[in-house]
């Protein structure tokens, strides 16, 4: 049975400054499933904000609330200042959103396909489209091959294509869900590379994930959902901080090792095969290597260790999931 602590209060980020905002937001169905339970999100503007929990965690079912997709069954949301869903009419065409990603012609190009998407779009201009489809390529790094069949590009430029159908027109505020599921490294990074490209814009792009290496490279923000909760949510840098830093001495000494740690007075002193590792405090790492060389144990190696977001994870819910995909 999974427990999940209760996470501290994050700093708030005020309403305005955000470009979603979710208060008690619930998701129930008919068969009683709560999918989504009392959700309270605050996206910063012009953040890259990670949505991040195991797959079932409610993280597609709030995508799709917050888009008008699916009616909430209970709290309140707002996109870009205005309170939903009556603003959807004026707001969406201001937010891009790819979501299981959009279906494209393989035997056409990647600009006729663009052409077609545009076409089918009541809120774009005829005139400026061939000049939006050309912007909208070179913003994904696929203008030189717009001319190629889309049969012929690799899942990297695919994905890649699917985020300029939602750049065709300007945008405050893009969500994505799950942009680099199923892609190899290359392709991870190539939109990993847009994703920060189209921040550094100015808009503010809401990633969907269960992928925690990943959303740690490419996200200022996080929020982590688990089981239809909200975990927590914060600046990364800041979720970090409530994990300590550790040393780690690799060592064929680790008893040794232990124990010259332990007499320095560092917390959280653990030995294994091969390493001890401890808290390392306000403690110098420099102080820690000369005590060890001192007593006489053999230091193979010294590290210090940042928490990672996995470490956060599993500090907050006792388990990780899907580090690397």
């Amino acid at each position: 049975m999974l427990t999940v602590r209760e996470p501290a209060s994050p700093v708030v980020t005020p309403a305005g400054e955000c470009s979603i905002v979710t208060r008690g937001l619930t998701k129930r169905f008919r068969s009683g499933q709560v999918a989504v339970d009392d959700l309270g999100l605050a996206v910063p503007r012009g953040s890259v904000f990670g949505f991040l929990g195991p797959n079932g965690s409610g993280k597609t079912t709030t995508i799709r609330m917050l888009l008008g997709l699916v009616s909430p069954s209970g709290g309140t949301w707002e996109l870009l200042g205005a309170p939903m869903p009556g603003g959807l009419g004026a707001v969406l065409p201001r937010v891009g959103a790819v979501i299981e990603g959009p279906a494209f012609y393989p035997y056409l190009s990647g600009e006729a396909n663009l052409r077609r998407y545009d076409a089918a779009d009541p809120a774009a201009d005829p005139r400026t489209a061939t000049a939006r489809i050309a912007l909208a390529l070179d913003r994904v790094g696929l203008a030189a091959a717009a001319r190629k069949r889309y049969r012929a590009y690799s899942l990297g430029m695919r994905q890649r294509l699917a985020i300029a159908v939602a750049l065709l027109t300007p945008r405050e505020l893009l969500i994505l869900d799950e942009p680099t599921n199923g892609l190899d490294p290359q392709g991870t990074r190539e939109v990993r590379t847009l994703v920060r490209e189209i921040a550094a814009e100015g808009t503010t792009v809401f990633v969907s994930s269960h992928l925690l290496a990943e959303v740690e490279q490419m996200c200022s923000h996080v929020a982590v959902m688990r089981a239809g909760r909200l975990v927590a949510q914060g600046p990364i840098a800041e979720l970090r901080a409530g994990e300590a830093v550790r040393i780690r001495v690799e060592t064929p000494d680790a008893a040794a090792a232990a124990a010259v740690l332990g007499a320095l007075g560092l917390p959280g002193v653990r030995a294994g095969d091969g390493e001890a590792s401890a808290e390392l405090g306000a403690d110098a790492p420099e102080r820690i290597c000369a005590a060890l060389v001192t007593a006489g144990v053999a230091v193979r190696g010294l590290a210090v260790q940042r928490p990672s977001l996995e470490d956060v994870f599993v500090g907050l819910t006792g388990e990780g999931f899907d580090v690397n995909g």
